[in-house]
């Protein structure tokens, strides 16, 4: 059984710092896209960033240069770095997971989901 668990959110100020961490247990694949997703009260849920097995990355524009995926494939963890936070980076983050393909491009939709971290940022 697939379970994907996170931990590492809190409440910061404005311009601090939180690193989210991701632990993926039941599964262990050569091949997967995970990502990051969040969703503040009365908003959709938006991707944040992903990275695929392939080594390669994205992240939503609105966080470019201050947020950064990895994933620690010892450890079977993905991280999220988030530097400079913002009160509009208030949400409940998610971590998603595909096991079937390299590219995160290729995810149609994410099988398997934490249950979610909350970060509340301050101004």
């Amino acid at each position: 059984q697939v379970q994907l668990v996170e931990s590492g959110g809190g409440s910061v100020q404005a311009g601090g710092s939180l690193r989210l961490s991701c632990v993926v247990s039941g599964y262990i694949s050569s091949s997967y896209c995970m990502a990051w997703f969040r969703q503040a009260p009365g908003k959709e849920r938006e991707g944040v960033a992903d990275i695929g097995s392939i080594g390669r990355t994205s992240y939503r524009d609105s966080v470019k240069g201050r947020f950064t995926i990895s994933k620690d494939n010892t450890k079977n963890t993905l991280y999220l770095q988030m530097n400079s936070l913002k009160p509009e980076d208030t949400a409940m983050y998610y971590c998603a997971a595909d096991f079937t393909v390299r590219w995160c491009v290729a995810v149609g939709t994410f099988g398997y989901w934490g249950q979610g971290t909350q970060v509340t940022v301050s101004s």
